[in-house]
């Protein structure tokens, strides 16, 4: 044999050994493909947003002040952002969107000197394929530790069906300040979540989720899943005096009864030990986020990063309600619920409504609409064990708070808050054990088609949209 011949053979194997069934190579491997679908995909439908920076490249103008020295803009903000989320302090110019996704632009800001030769949009469709490659091996690990009965196929399948079948797809090729959040805090999320299954690695996963406050600050409420995991990690067999998994226990008996169950027989000193790691690096976020705060605003905002000083149409119900209240709550069920496409009247001739035969309005789609295959959440075909509520539990505080917050979401397609939690209603999804069918493949087709529309239109083909700030719903 030649020495090419050996070298291909010794190649070809080396190649079957890294694709080797349930090794972590193949792993490796498969999430990289899906990330590189992902850039493939989102680099293709961003387009000119790859070679330029974008209208609202604020954290690329957050990163130049921090450069300067300074926490203001040190000046007005730029004429091509038409003061859009901008917020005004005592005469004074600052970006009020949490600070992490400027951390990361940094580097690049200051090699390309500065935020106006900085290229956001494609900096984020670098990043935006990282959340759904790393689904892939939180899915995976809940298959290996038979937490889901689902394939390395479908788990594939599940990863892709999130990044091109959910409302990241249209966020993913924005790159503009408020998406280019999302895109981070998803990347995030998916981290988080993978390092906290088993609470083996506290100090990274506090670590992750102060990341994440410092993105998308609700998101912070997802502690609980890793709480839930330390609990689970630090449970004691009373008969065996050794650690074990809770699968038993998470099958007996009513939650409450589990919990009890759970509460008498732990190691406390375990649990004391992995809550006390896991908690400093989330005390440290918070505390610089504090600092970070005070520095800028005084004693007038400590505790918020000065969304309250936005100049923007809705500062009056800002002042009035607060940046939290119920009174925003049946607005935003409406729009998390109820938003469809408007459909042409009959009596209105195609030119008078655009051209087009529906619009979207700036508050976008129901997230059923838009992902119709989430309805299968509400019928698992197995009771949730003990990891399973604690993925419930993580992905409900975010989802309850952002329904209180005073913004719907708008401008966007469908929507984009539950990018804040859709991690964790993949790992619901994965875990329900209800057979995938033909139905469930069908909606998934739906929203593949749905979300491919919002991201080649979204920002771009503005007859397909109706930006009517009052209407929820489409006016008589």
């Amino acid at each position: 044999m030649t020495e090419g011949a050996e070298q291909r053979n010794a190649n070809a194997t080396r190649l079957f050994t890294w694709l080797a069934s349930e090794t972590r190579s193949r792993r490796l491997l498969v999430a990289f493909a899906i990330w590189l679908v992902c850039l493939a995909t989102f680099a293709l439908l961003a387009e000119s947003r790859l070679f330029s920076h974008t209208k609202y490249n604020h954290f690329a103008f957050l990163a130049d002040a921090w450069l300067h020295g300074r926490h203001d803009l040190g000046g007005r903000p730029p004429d091509y952002s038409e003061g859009n989320d901008w917020a005004l302090f005592h005469g004074k110019w600052y970006v009020s969107f949490p600070p992490f996704p400027a951390m990361l632009m940094l580097p690049f800001v200051a090699l390309a000197r500065g935020p106006d030769n900085f290229y956001d949009g494609q900096f984020i469709v670098w990043l935006a394929g990282i959340g759904p490659a790393v689904l892939f091996l939180v899915l995976e690990k809940l298959r290996r530790d038979r937490q889901s009965g689902r394939s390395e196929k479908v788990n594939a399948f599940l990863s892709l069906l999130f990044a091109f079948g959910t409302v990241y797809f249209f966020t993913a090729v924005q790159g503009t300040v408020w998406y280019a959040a999302h895109v981070v805090g998803v990347a995030l999320m998916a981290l988080f979540v993978l390092v906290s299954i088993d609470a083996k690695r506290p100090m990274l996963a506090g670590a992750l989720l102060g990341c994440m406050f410092l993105t998308r600050v609700t998101t912070v409420l997802v502690a609980v899943f890793f709480v839930f995991e330390a609990l689970r990690a630090s449970y004691i067999h009373p008969c065996h005096d050794a650690p074990r998994e809770l699968s038993e226990v998470a099958e007996q008996g009513p939650f409450s009864a589990r919990l009890l169950t759970v509460l008498r027989d732990l190691d406390k000193g375990v649990l004391a030990r992995t809550i006390a790691l896991f908690s400093i690096p989330v005390m440290v976020a918070i505390a610089f986020a504090s600092y970070y705060n005070f520095a800028r605003f005084g004693d007038a905002s400590p505790t918020a990063f000065g969304h309250e000083y936005l100049q923007v149409g809705w500062l009056r119900r800002i002042q009035t309600w607060g940046l939290f209240s119920y009174h925003y709550l049946g607005r935003n069920l409406a729009v998390m619920l109820a938003g469809l496409p408007w459909l042409r009247p009959p009596t209105t001739t195609h030119v008078a409504f655009g051209g087009v035969p529906f619009k979207i309005n700036g508050h976008g789609l129901a997230l059923w609409f838009t992902s119709p295959f989430y309805l299968w959440l509400l019928w698992p075909a197995r009771r949730l064990d003990w990891l399973g509520v604690g993925a419930l539990l993580a992905a409900l505080g975010p989802l309850l708070v952002n329904l209180l917050y005073q913004n719907s979401g708008w401008v966007q397609f469908g929507y984009r808050f539950s990018n804040d939690y859709a991690i964790l209603l993949f790992v619901l999804l994965a875990m329900g054990g209800r057979q995938f069918g033909k139905a469930f493949w069908l909606c998934a087709a739906w929203a593949v088609a749905w979300n491919f529309f919002g991201a080649a239109t979204f920002e771009r083909t503005s007859m397909y949209y109706a930006y009517d700030a009052d209407h929820v719903y489409q006016p008589d």
